[in-house]
């Protein structure tokens, strides 16, 4: 949030607050009805293409293009990484969106989606 701010400005905590209570609650919508899908198709684990499917159901299709990039890119940086150390297998496992990764690994993700919709953003 304070990228998007000038030098001087400030974001008050209760904004944060808000903003996370926000952004939590989106995730767990979209990942209710990702999951929904999976028990549907008995299926236990949820990946990038469920949740791309779920935000077009759920109406965020102008989403969609952008979460493409990022997950194409994500899994592209994911195979060169699992290349490197483990041997990757190119099995349909690689294609599960952070269920490997630590619980702090998602920030080191986070700015690669930001530049990702700044990429895309600019292409517009």
């Amino acid at each position: 949030m304070k990228k998007a701010l000038p030098v001087n400005g400030k974001i008050a905590k209760d904004a944060k607050d808000t903003v996370q209570e926000c952004v939590s609650e989106f995730i767990s919508f979209i990942t209710s009805e990702a999951s929904d899908k999976c028990q549907k198709e008995k299926r236990k684990t949820i990946n990038g293409d469920d949740l791309l499917w779920a935000m077009a159901t759920l109406g965020f299709e102008e989403y969609i293009d952008p979460l493409k990039a990022y997950l194409a890119r994500y899994r592209e940086l994911e195979g060169d990484v699992k290349g490197s150390t483990r041997g990757g297998d190119g099995s349909a496992k690689n294609d599960t969106v952070g269920a490997h990764l630590g619980p702090n690994a998602q920030f080191a993700h986070q700015g690669s989606f930001t530049q990702g919709m700044n990429y895309v953003n600019s292409q517009v």
